[in-house]
């Protein structure tokens, strides 16, 4: 952004000078002709009947609906491949058993089966759980040296794969909307914190999964349940490839909200400076890698104006923790939020040089430790708090 206002600051002499504002004026008017355009398309649209199951005799003739049958077979076919992924994500491999490994199914809201993890240390007294909510396209299963990590700690984890994501229902890489992965969040931490009485718990959030976890925790009931969130890359201040990309995206999300849209994948961006983690991403089939779905990019952006909007209402303590040269998402976004938050218990770590995946990059086990430690100091607070009351 910053070379963009360098670069119209130069062409403010002479006839650019008037030539500038009619042009913005122009993009301005032809935005709103265009949203105009798509509202009364969308208006127009004719209204679908809900028509009563075809019977046997009426799916054996010729003249059966073909709309009808292209429908069935797109939910059949989706089916077949959430029991494909669902059976690739029980087979991730764990690496050494050193710790004590499962795998559940956890409905959401919606009766939604959402596939889940869990890691455990296999002795000790837990000194907290640690719930983590992966990012966009990704799946749990990536975490699993992180959760290890955690677990020689003795921290338990549990992980929950979005819906339309790793072995949850749903299209692969579609989001209908980002409040009802918040909702599950909630629901999941609930669960959790109920098989674990009196264990104080984190939630983590990497990159959108950061967005969701922040949006729950600005509700006053699940911070209460909180000792505190951790923020890796957070999805925040996202802004549209192109304005008009802003402008239409409400319309198209809701005319064609499965359908994907090429102009908006970020080609090309490295997320890791590591060639082995790169690859390792790219060629697992639960990370959805194909062209990012309208509805689902339109949910990001409402997520993220929304956070940012109340960066001032955020009060549950935090860690945030973000690479320098971060192409996805902001660094600077993160920097706001910790200036901005009124937390008490709060703190900011800007990595020097490295990009989105911090849990990835070649130090990812330095990142590991700074999360720890983190922990560790805010459980010292919380016990020197409740000690204070004696």
């Amino acid at each position: 952004m910053a070379s963009t206002s360098a670069e119209i600051e130069q062409l403010t002499s002479g006839a650019s000078n008037r030539i500038i504002p009619i042009l913005k004026t122009l993009r301005k008017c032809f935005i709103f002709v265009l949203s105009i355009f798509l509202s009364l398309l969308l208006l127009l649209r004719p209204r679908r009947r809900v028509l009563p199951l075809p019977s046997p005799e009426e799916e054996a003739s010729p003249a059966a609906p073909s709309r009808r049958w292209r429908r069935k077979m797109a939910w059949k076919l989706e089916e077949e491949d959430t029991a494909r992924r669902r059976s690739l994500a029980e087979g991730v491999e764990t690496g050494e058993i050193d710790s004590r490994w499962s795998s559940f199914l956890f409905y959401g809201g919606r009766g939604n089966a959402l596939f889940s993890r869990s890691w455990l240390p296999l002795s000790g007294e837990l000194r907290g759980i640690f719930i983590i909510i992966h990012g966009l396209n990704e799946h749990s299963g990536r975490y699993s040296q992180f959760a290890k990590q955690l677990n020689a700690s003795n921290f338990g984890v549990y992980a929950m794969d979005w819906i339309g994501h790793g072995g949850s229902d749903g299209l692969h890489g579609y989001v209908p909307s980002l409040d009802y992965v918040v909702s599950d969040t909630v629901a999941f931490l609930e669960k959790i914190r109920s098989e674990n009485p009196g264990v104080p718990c984190f939630l983590f959030g990497h990159s959108t999964g950061g967005a969701v976890v922040l949006k729950a925790a600005l509700s006053p009931s699940i911070k209460d349940m909180l000792a505190g969130i951790v923020l890796t890359s957070p999805a925040l201040r996202v802004k549209p490839a192109h304005p008009i990309v802003g402008a239409i995206a409400p319309i198209f999300s809701l005319v064609a909200p499965r359908f994907q849209f090429k102009g908006a994948n970020k080609r090309g961006i490295p997320v890791s400076r590591d060639p082995e983690a790169l690859l390792a991403k790219y060629s697992d089939p639960l990370v959805y890698t194909g062209p990012i779905r309208v509805r689902t990019g339109h949910e990001i952006l409402r997520i993220t104006a929304y956070l940012t909007r109340n960066f001032k209402s955020i009060t549950v303590p935090f860690f945030v923790l973000h690479g320098t040269e971060d192409k996805v998402t902001d660094p600077l976004a993160s920097q706001d939020l910790y200036n901005q938050a009124p937390s008490v218990f709060k703190d900011i770590k800007l990595y020097e040089g490295f990009l989105h995946d911090l849990l990835f990059e070649p130090e990812h086990e330095e990142v590991g430790l700074d999360i720890i430690d983190w922990m560790m100091k805010r459980l010292d607070d919380v016990n020197g708090s409740v000690a204070g009351l004696w």
